[in-house]
């Protein structure tokens, strides 16, 4: 698929692969052309294109996720540059980044790249990020800004349209933690506006349900907003993770019976270890009769909402309070790119906090009032990271996206089909998403050593560089876990990356039995 990074390298460059010319300044000297204005607009041009050229090189040949981790090595290297020392010109310190962070980065488009929730990502909005670099909007004020704040509105109605909200509101954010920290804050400020007890008396009775399978962010949330440190409850999860709405009626009850206040519920469309979807429209009929905020952490499963084929997995989201979705995950956008999403606009007015520098009380109340995003962010200078999906949607389309999604989702289906028929690995039920869990457990291996395995191939993996897979522990239990984020990934990628657990997990059997032998001599 042609709109995704071409194949990268993080191995050593050929002489020819287009390395940034390093002209170094002389001690003391001026380094012209350091602000990017009129005057330097062509060492501009030409200073991004060797960069553009070396980056594409690297894309070209890499051959592997990484170099390896060989922590020492990059920390020499790290402290080895003298940052206090005179410059020594553009195209030499962008040399050196290239040879310093480009040949020993992580490549998220490589097919061996099997780990976290990190995707390749496509050409449109790489473009578009390097511009809004170069002209440096901050979308936090309407005159700081002006058309990028109208386009960040606009792609928010678009979401919130996807979502199914009628009316809804939203902003740009850093990411999933950010907007879960949002939704949760306007959920905190709703139930304390309407409980009538002084405002500590109140803080102290809020309480958060969720899963133990739902992102740490909601948990540690609720520690960044004064709760008590048992405010969060564990909902009980089926055999796959998903809350169990008759167990969440039971609890809101008893909530309500000891005097304590339901804060909010937050279910997940996407859980990062098995990328489960709860029963959405169902817990949304709970939290109606309770009265209690709904939320939503769509992060990982947001790009549902443009799949025709498992639009339906997020029925019921509509019916939420606030919504997170990532875009730089199933979107396939740059870090950053997030939003949190809300069915009343009002609610984003928890957040707006005025400075007569910036957004003055009095003008925000005006009939003329300019659109300050600031007005319902948490972040103040914010970058306009909008910009990347919109190019992103007006080159590709959304149905291509939706594409994409789908991609990801059938081959996390073709890889457990594969797991399930080979006798040396062991898979964990299913997924709605693109996440599989497995273990090298051949018949004859007892659990013990499987689990002691685990951790173990993963990290001869990492530190070949040659694979990245990763690890979590389900219910006490070890498993090793493949993120499946690349559509142009094959089945055959992956089965490759499968031979290289294989052999490892071979390798540490006979080992151990080795060891074995030897210590009965």
């Amino acid at each position: 698929m042609s709109q995704l990074l071409p194949q990268t390298s993080a191995h050593e460059l050929p002489a020819s692969a287009g390395h940034l010319p390093t002209h170094a300044a002389a001690p003391g000297s001026r380094t012209t052309g350091s602000l990017l204005t009129g005057d330097s607009a062509d060492d501009y041009a030409d200073l991004l294109h060797d960069v553009v050229d070396t980056i594409a090189a690297r894309f070209r040949t890499v051959d592997a996720p990484s170099n390896g981790p060989d922590r020492a090595r990059l920390e020499d290297l790290v402290d080895a540059v003298d940052l206090d020392g005179s410059g020594i010109g553009n195209r030499a310190a962008l040399a050196e980044a290239d040879e310093l962070y480009a040949a020993n980065a992580v490549w998220f488009h490589h097919p061996s790249y099997l780990a976290h929730l990190n995707c390749p990502v496509v050409l449109p909005a790489v473009a578009a990020e390097a511009m809004l670099a170069a002209v440096n909007t901050s979308v936090d004020t309407f005159d700081q800004s002006l058309v990028g704040t109208l386009m960040e509105q606009r792609l928010v109605r678009w979401t919130t349209e996807q979502v199914g909200f009628e009316d809804g509101d939203g902003v740009f954010t850093s990411g999933g933690t950010q907007s879960n920290l949002q939704a949760l804050f306007l959920a905190r400020e709703r139930a304390l506006r309407e409980d009538s007890r002084p405002r500590p008396e109140a803080l102290a009775s809020l309480r958060v349900l969720t899963t133990e399978a739902s992102h740490f962010s909601v948990a540690r949330s609720a520690l960044l907003l004064g709760l008590d440190t048992d405010a969060v409850i564990a909902v009980d999860s089926d055999a796959e993770g998903r809350m169990d709405p008759e167990d969440l009626r039971a609890r809101l009850a008893d909530l309500a019976d000891e005097g304590d206040l339901p804060m909010a519920v937050a279910v997940t469309a996407g859980t990062t270890d098995r990328g489960i979807i709860d029963p959405l429209a169902r817990i949304a009929e709970v939290c109606e009769e309770a009265g209690v905020w709904l939320h939503v952490d769509a992060a990982y499963g947001g790009g549902l909402l443009v799949s025709e084929r498992r639009r339906h997995l997020l029925a019921g989201i509509e019916l939420a309070d606030s919504v997170t979705v990532d875009f730089h995950k199933t979107f396939f956008q740059p870090v950053s790119s997030s939003a949190i999403l809300v069915r009343e606009p009002a609610h984003l007015r928890a957040a707006a906090w005025h400075a007569d520098y910036l957004n003055p009380a009095a003008e925000a109340a005006s009939q003329e009032a300019e659109p300050n995003q600031v007005d319902k962010s948490l972040q103040t200078t914010r970058r306009f990271d909008a910009l990347k999906l919109w190019t992103t949607l007006r080159s590709l389309g959304a149905q291509r996206l939706g594409e994409m999604v789908d991609a990801v989702c059938d081959l996390a289906t073709e890889v457990r089909g594969l797991l399930e028929a080979d006798r040396d690995f062991t898979v964990l039920g299913s997924s709605d998403l693109s996440t599989v869990l497995f273990r090298f457990q051949p018949g004859d291996v007892d659990d013990a050593t499987a689990d002691s395995h685990v951790a173990l191939i993963r990290r001869i993996l990492f530190q070949s560089g040659r694979a990245m897979v990763a690890r979590t522990t389900i219910d006490g239990t070890p498993w090793l876990k493949l993120t499946l984020l690349n559509p142009e990934t094959t089945v055959m990628d992956v089965a490759a990356v499968l031979d290289l657990v294989r052999a490892t997990g071979r390798g540490l059997l006979a080992g151990s039995r080795l060891a074995t032998e030897g210590s009965a001599r």
